[in-house]
C-alpha cells in the first residue's frame, strides 16, 4: 500500500499533463475504427474506440434468404467481434497514456474498458 504513495505523489505533480494526455487519447479513440465480421464476411460491423457502432454491412443475399434468426445471430456475432477488437485497441491506447502507472490506483482500474456482457 505505502509503495503506491510515491506513484500517487508523482501523479499529483503531473496532473495537468496527464489530463491533457487523457483528453488527446479520448479524442483519438473516436478516430479508431475496427471491424468484426461473421458468416464468412456476410455481416460486417464497424465500431470506434468509444464503443459506438458506426457501420453495419449485410450481404444482400442474406436478406433474400429470409432467415431472420440466422441474420440476427450473424449481426450479434459480428458486433461482438468488433467490440472485442475495439476494447483491446482502446485499452492499449489508454495504457500508453498511463505511462506505466498502475491502473489499480484508480477505482475500477482493473475493470475492462466499456460495458460488459450485460450492456451499459
Amino acid at each position: 500500500m505505502f509503495g503506491q504513495l510515491g506513484n500517487i505523489a508523482e501523479l499529483m505533480r503531473n496532473a495537468g499533463k496527464l489530463r491533457e494526455s487523457v483528453a488527446k487519447a479520448t479524442e483519438a479513440l473516436g478516430q479508431l475504427q475496427v471491424e468484426g465480421s461473421s458468416g464468412g464476411g456476410a455481416v460486417t460491423a464497424k465500431i470506434n474506440g468509444r464503443m459506438e457502432m458506426i457501420a453495419l454491412r449485410i450481404d444482400p443475399k442474406l436478406l433474400a434468404d429470409g432467415d431472420a434468426e440466422l441474420l440476427e445471430d450473424l449481426v450479434v456475432s459480428a458486433v461482438n467481434a468488433a467490440m472485442v477488437k475495439a476494447r483491446d485497441s482502446a485499452a492499449q491506447s489508454l495504457a500508453s497514456v498511463a505511462g506505466g502507472l498502475p491502473m489499480g490506483l484508480f477505482p475500477g482500474g482493473d475493470a475492462p474498458i466499456g460495458p460488459g456482457p450485460g450492456g451499459s
